[in-house]
């Protein structure tokens, strides 16, 4: 089926507008990277974002909630610890709403040992509710992203039954609840009971990246862009592995679109080239692109990273007109990431279908220095400008592959 969409890209500067949301995270584990690249509290811009989440507390196996970044066992001498500075943001707006998350790819703890015993969830949502009345925070974002692959029981619905108890207890005290959903269809149909989430969260954010690594495909591909390309039609995985597919499959499951919210990630993921010569999407890899100096993750670099590199004029950088996402690449080395262009295009794609806004993973990964001569949060602003601006100019963009993203 051809399809043609107009994709307005917005460019004009304005201010926040009511009801378009802007979800920041914070990886609390920033705090600890080495050099230009070490993120502390005191670094977030609070009026850039309408939510700050701080990732992550953990769940212990009975129930109780526990920081897991060192510095929030910190002080002795009566400064605050980073949590707390983290609640403080709204000191400084008060306008901006602070939530915490608990769950992610590496914050299985207890977590999924708790939501399948009743006596322990009741005991999870108490000390939910006490957890944000200490910290004067706002509410409790849950990642239950990757269900099924870190050691939670696939099928599992009593996620459903944690959520419902997490929201009758927050209505109470007037606390926001959200969740982060790992978004391809052929995990979505497996894992989540959508229709029965729905009526029970505030928000739901479709992570809308990592849709491609190193460790899932032998063939370099961009983890996050905005549609399919033509040599992954054979192959009805792959045709959901873009933001578009992940958009639809929750719009067309049930999903309101005035609770959806649209992740954005600040990082590329890198492959490293079998063939040095062949590096356009779809080329053989050899596995995972070198850590960079600060997140020092194989396979993965910060746009802070990735733009010190485009600086030594040794990466070249093509935009995927298809994909309406950049790449580069130097030597054997590959990443697939998003710019202000790629960003644009995305957020219009949620503007034109209603959504509540955008978040971004993560704000520590932006160039929150300004070292790259475009200001600080060069994205963050540009997402931000995005969302909010009325004027538009038009790019026209060609669908020509099948939708399969009926649920």
């Amino acid at each position: 089926m051809n399809l043609s969409v107009i994709i307005c890209i917005m460019t004009t500067l304005l201010g926040p507008t009511l009801g378009k949301v802007i979800m920041c995270y914070f990886g609390s584990w920033a705090t600890h990277r080495p050099g230009k690249g070490n993120f502390q509290v005191s670094d977030i811009e609070p009026s850039l974002c309408t939510h700050y989440i701080y990732a992550f507390v953990g769940v212990t196996a009975e129930g109780s909630i526990h920081l897991k970044n060192k510095r929030d066992h910190l002080p002795t001498h009566g400064e605050k610890n980073d949590i707390e500075k983290f609640a403080a943001l709204k000191k400084r707006n008060g306008a901006v709403r602070g939530l915490v998350s608990i769950g992610g790819w590496a914050g299985t703890d207890g977590f999924y040992l708790v939501v399948n015993n009743a006596t322990l969830r009741a005991k999870l949502v108490k000390n939910a509710v006490a957890f944000l009345e200490k910290y004067h925070l706002d509410g409790f974002d849950v990642n239950w992203d990757y269900q099924g692959q870190t050691g939670g029981v696939d099928l599992d619905k009593n996620f459903v039954e944690l959520v419902k108890e997490l929201k009758e207890a927050f209505v109470k005290k007037e606390f926001l609840l959200t969740a982060a959903f790992g978004t391809l269809k052929h995990h979505g149909t497996r894992v989540y009971d959508i229709p029965a989430l729905i009526g029970n969260l505030d928000y739901l954010i479709v992570m809308s990246y990592n849709l491609t690594t190193a460790s899932s495909s032998n063939v370099v591909e961009h983890h996050a862009p905005m549609f399919p390309a033509s040599n992954q039609k054979p192959n009805a995985t792959l045709m959901q592995n873009n933001v578009k597919a992940c958009v639809d499959f929750w719009l067309k499951s049930g999903a309101p679109a005035s609770k959806l919210v649209l992740g954005l990630p600040l990082y590329g993921k890198t492959f490293t080239l079998a063939d040095a010569s062949k590096t356009t999407p779809g080329s053989p890899s050899a596995g995972p692109g070198r850590a960079g100096p600060y997140t020092r993750e194989a396979g993965s670099l910060g746009y802070n990273e990735i733009y010190e590199k485009q600086l030594s004029g040794k990466w070249t950088t093509v935009w995927d007109d298809k994909r309406k996402v950049p790449y580069a690449y130097s030597g054997d080395q590959w990443i697939g990431f998003d710019n202000r262009r790629s960003l644009a295009v995305k957020i219009n794609y949620a503007k034109k279908h209603g959504l509540a806004g955008i978040m971004i993973w993560n704000i520590d990964t932006d160039d929150f220095r300004g070292t790259c001569g475009h200001g600080r949060y060069p994205l963050l602003n540009a997402s931000r400008a995005a969302l909010n601006s009325t004027a538009v100019i038009q790019e026209e963009i060609q669908e020509d592959v099948q939708d399969s993203n009926t649920p």
